[in-house]
């Protein structure tokens, strides 16, 4: 029976209960407050956001003045050289040599590949020529890149063989990659090394391919005597036995005739030769040699 008044007194379903964190809310008796999710209680109570009135009206406010222009950093670009382009700046001045600069090929970057026998005079020339230039110039000699190597290092005393070819080769592509970076930086570069006639596709060839077409070969050739009593003022590996300069000697002979031009130094001095070596190469750049 008193199920059946309640019944009565209350029909439908019950009326929800008030939101257990409202202000004033009573709690029922005997019931504790609902169970509720843990993010119910991070956020907040329903109902409509109130909205920020509105600002007042009056003149805008002055405008900020615009950021300085930032430099942009250059590119790295992706070419094999490693080359990195140099920010602009003023040009440095070049102090004159004690004897003048050699003004034959001018400011003109260039890669130059000195050819010659051993007691040539090849290094000493090229040293001379690349410092008195009225630009930037480097000097790249094989000889001295294949000494970097100390242990295991193929001494050409011993002969030429294969492991001596193998430390030739990685040589000439050092040095390569080397005149291709100063190029591409505008440094010119002069390079030296014994190449044969005979052998034009590891010789000549693969100096072409590994700097490039536009490398100027120059053959430094004086006589046999001139060789042979330099050669005898050397020491330690540069230094060969006779027979073995006389052997080179008559190899780099095959030169005449290829079209290149030749210097033959015998009765020149360094400096003589050395602008010898520039009035070539300004008659080279004018009409290059076929080759």
């Amino acid at each position: 029976m008193q199920q059946s008044a309640r019944s009565a007194s209350a029909p439908g379903p019950w009326p929800p209960p008030p939101h257990p964190f409202a202000p004033g809310s009573p709690t029922p008796a005997g019931s504790g407050p609902p169970t509720l999710p843990l993010r119910a209680t991070q956020g907040p109570p329903p109902g409509p956001v109130p909205q920020p009135p509105p600002p007042p009206q009056g003149p805008p406010p002055p405008a900020a003045p615009p950021a300085p222009a930032q430099p942009q950093a250059a590119a790295f670009p992706s070419d094999a050289t490693g080359h990195v382009p140099l920010p602009a700046g003023a040009p440095v001045a070049v102090p004159p040599p004690p004897h003048g600069p050699l003004a034959g090929t001018g400011s003109t970057t260039l890669a130059v590949l000195l050819i010659g026998p051993a007691g040539a005079g090849k290094t000493t020339v090229a040293k001379y020529w690349a410092a008195r230039r009225p630009v930037p110039t480097a000097h790249i000699s094989l000889d001295d890149v294949r000494e970097w190597v100390h242990s295991g290092f193929a001494d050409p005393q011993s002969g030429w063989n294969d492991h001596s070819e193998a430390q030739y080769r990685l040589a000439r592509r050092t040095c390569g990659f080397a005149a291709r970076n100063f190029l591409a930086n505008g440094i010119s570069c002069i390079l030296d090394d014994a190449v044969f006639p005979d052998r034009p596709v590891v010789g000549l060839g693969g100096w072409k391919r590994h700097v490039g077409p536009g490398l100027l070969p120059v053959v430094l050739l004086p006589g046999l005597e001139i060789v042979l009593e330099r050669n005898a003022a050397r020491s330690g590996n540069r230094r060969l036995g006779d027979e073995e300069v006389a052997s080179i000697h008559g190899r780099m002979a095959g030169w005449y005739g290829s079209g290149l031009p030749i210097i033959d130094n015998s009765q020149l001095d360094v400096a003589a030769t050395a602008r010898c070596l520039d009035e070539v190469l300004a008659r080279a750049i004018a009409s290059p040699p076929p080759w």
